[in-house]
């Protein structure tokens, strides 16, 4: 075999890629190897283990052949020690990505701020902010063998014999996720965990370097959403009428910039917007961040929705590839579900927000009802990555507050501050202790329901319930909302019940899916109703609506026998395991230990400290059972879901309350009958 595969004798910087085409492969096909479509920066690297006392050598080089290993220290590091093990020269072919905390991929734009960096403080900096790895998928050289003229399936065995890496996980060096002949699994992971798509391989084809090949083909998953046109560009060269559509988003009241859509368009569809767009002109531009270098913009009256086609929404919102599909004459732009009302009390206090955010002032709310609040630093950043601001989180809270003021009304809340923003220190404040502005609500509780020390800190705590304490403990920098399970006129009992679906690290939102809906399972079989939300950071809530005067150890239990007969019948998923470090790896924490005095999970609608500004989402059980994307719902995205959709966290306060009788009862017979001996036993340890 050796003698038919050539010597390597390229060097290595001057090397390029194979690329894919954008023909999109089949999703079942004998011979075809599926692997994710990784978004960051394609990656050529050069491994020799070196000889003697010398070091290993590592060198990264772009498709273009720029080196790329400066910027990347700590994938250069990991790759060294690769590198002493390795039996001779390796040529690889990658990708790097941007990595969240658990080592997951992120799209190409949190890698946007790294890759034009020099300097050597400036890139630490950006390593610790925003780490990376290097996904490995194909070997070009192996030892002094130039293996390029080798099936796929051939080099990947190599690769996997010759690179001490493995597939998956959150290394700094790993080797791409595969399978085999059907993509059908791997695509319907990709949607629900909001990948930008799959490639896929012939195995049996040789790698063509610098050309773009059938062999390799892309298949994107892409979105589809409705915009507002709020303006149009001239047109360029050969084409006629106009260039793009210039198109937002509202929010807050407002009209977002959100992109151009200039492709997508036949001459005579060309035609038909341009006398569209003439019969709506405006001298004003609609846009509250007026668009960035724009040559020769011409403004509309922000009336026409038209749909887009696109792969994401960057960190800074705007739309990447975006295609024209068609305009949307069945959507009235402005309807009450869409946006509220320019009269709405709401409206007027968002915009005031905006104004001394834009004008870095500091400045006094007017609420509606009567009152005032003084809100300071609304420019501060609490998202550094998402460049989201103090003014933005309470702008949110302005938005939903007619859903979330009801989740919290008479309850004690606990603050968790964020002075500096998500990235810098945190502490928590469970009482109140300086003079609060008139309308903050405030109570001191008996020594006996307090679970606090009295002497620890101030006398009393903050009861949500009104617009001024909400925005005031946002102001505070309090950026999520925590209520008891109880109310301050009956603290020891609680109004519902909680199950927390912990992901542990590496753990994908997929399977936190899967544990929900065993768990509406057992639910279903007990005829328990619950209603179902994201936490708004890496897992899932289950709410059990109780009846009047149901302890808090009732409560555990109705959520300690649900969790039990989960982790029992799907033991390799979930677990009730309460010490992190005995969870198998890859598990589903079942936690029923929240439903505890004084203790609390973040509140539906409220918004989160996760990197990506996620607000906890209540969820019809039809979109648990289809799978959802928690990332899909932030700060900016969630007001408009809520008003589209209503209030789906209504039933645990009005709704049906589960006849605790009814279950114990049904349990209790089972136990006798002796089919769950093993749940049972589970419970009782």
């Amino acid at each position: 075999m050796i003698g038919c595969v050539p010597k390597w004798r390229d060097d290595p910087s001057n090397v390029r890629p194979m690329l894919a085409s954008l023909d999109p492969p089949p999703v079942v096909q004998a011979g075809m190897v599926y692997e994710p479509k990784y978004d960051g920066i394609r990656a050529i690297v050069d491994l020799r283990p070196g000889a003697g006392k010398a070091p290993a050598h590592v060198a990264i080089y772009s498709r273009n052949g720029i080196p790329k290993h400066h910027q990347f220290p700590a994938i250069v590091t990991s790759l060294k020690r690769v590198a002493r093990k390795l039996e001779g020269p390796l040529v690889l072919d990658g990708e790097i990505v941007a990595t969240d905390a658990k080592g997951r991929p992120l799209p190409f734009g949190r890698l946007q701020s790294r890759i034009h960096l020099t300097g050597a403080t400036d890139i630490a900096r950006a390593e610790k902010a925003q780490p990376a790895a290097l996904v490995v998928f194909d070997l070009l050289r192996d030892g002094d063998r130039d293996v390029r003229g080798l099936s796929l399936a051939a080099r990947r065995l190599r690769l996997q014999d010759a690179l001490p890496v493995k597939a998956g996980g959150k290394a700094l060096v790993r080797l791409s996720e595969i399978v085999a002949d059907d993509g059908r699994k791997m695509l319907a992971r990709a949607r629900r965990e909001g990948w930008e798509g799959l490639i896929g391989k012939d195995g049996q084809a040789v790698y063509h370097s610098g050309r773009r090949s059938p062999a390799w083909r892309k298949l994107k998953l892409l979105k589809t959403e409705t915009f507002v046109v709020g303006g149009w560009t001239a047109p360029q060269k050969s084409r006629h009428h106009f260039g793009s559509l210039v198109v937002g988003q509202p929010e807050g009241g407002r009209l977002r910039w959100v992109g151009n859509v200039g492709t997508g368009f036949d001459q005579r569809e060309l035609a038909r917007v341009a006398a569209r767009l003439k019969t709506l002109s405006a001298d004003d531009c609609p846009f509250a961040n007026p668009p960035r270098a724009i040559a020769k913009a011409h403004w509309v009256r922000p009336e026409m929705a038209v749909e887009v086609q696109f792969t994401e929404l960057t960190e800074d919102g705007m739309l990447r590839h975006p295609v024209y599909v068609g305009e949307r004459d069945d959507i009235q732009i402005g309807q009450p579900h869409a946006e509220r009302p320019p009269d709405d009390p709401l409206t007027a206090l968002v915009a005031r927000l905006h104004v001394l955010e834009d004008a870095r002032k500091d400045g006094r709310l007017q609420l509606p009802g009567g009152g005032s609040l003084r809100v300071t630093n609304l420019a501060k950043v609490f998202w550094p990555a998402l460049k989201l601001t103090k003014g933005d989180l309470l702008r949110y809270y302005v938005e939903v507050s007619p859903f979330a003021l009801p989740v919290i009304a008479d309850r004690p809340m606990i603050m968790r501050r964020f002075p500096n923003g998500i990235a810098k220190h945190a502490f928590y404040q469970q009482r109140h202790p300086d003079p609060a502005p008139a309308g903050v609500r405030r109570l001191e509780l008996d020594a006996a329901v307090d679970p606090i020390d009295p002497d620890d800190g101030g006398r009393e705590r903050l009861i949500g319930g009104s617009l001024a304490t909400l925005l005031y403990m946002a102001q505070l920098a309090s950026i999520s909302l925590d209520p008891w399970f109880s109310r301050v006129s009956d603290p020891l009992h609680q109004d519902f019940a909680a199950i927390d679906l912990d992901p542990g690290e590496g753990t994908p939102f997929a399977r936190v899916l899967d544990v929900a809906r065993w768990v509406k399972d057992e639910l279903d079989r007990l005829k328990i109703p619950a209603v179902a939300k994201t936490s708004g950071a890496s897992g899932m809530h289950i709410y059990i609506k109780l009846p009047k005067k149901t302890t808090y150890e009732t409560g555990q239990l109705l959520c300690h026998v649900i969790a039990t007969m989960v982790s029992s019948a799907h033991p390799r998923v979930a677990t009730i395991e309460r010490m992190v470090k005995n969870r198998p790896k890859g598990t589903v924490y079942v936690d029923y230990l929240q439903n505890i005095l004084g203790k609390s999970l973040a509140a539906a609608y409220s918004a989160r400290a996760s990197e990506y500004a996620g607000v906890s989402t209540p969820l019809t059980w039809a979109e648990v059972a289809e799978g959802v994307d928690p990332r899909a719902f932030t700060i900016r995205t969630a007001p408009v879901r809520f008003r589209q959709v209503g209030d789906l966290w209504e039933p645990i306060r009005s709704g049906k309350a589960v006849d605790l009788e009814a279950v114990l009862s049904h349990q209790g017979t089972k136990d006798r009958r002796g089919r769950s001996s093993k749940s049972t036993a589970a419970r009782d340890r």
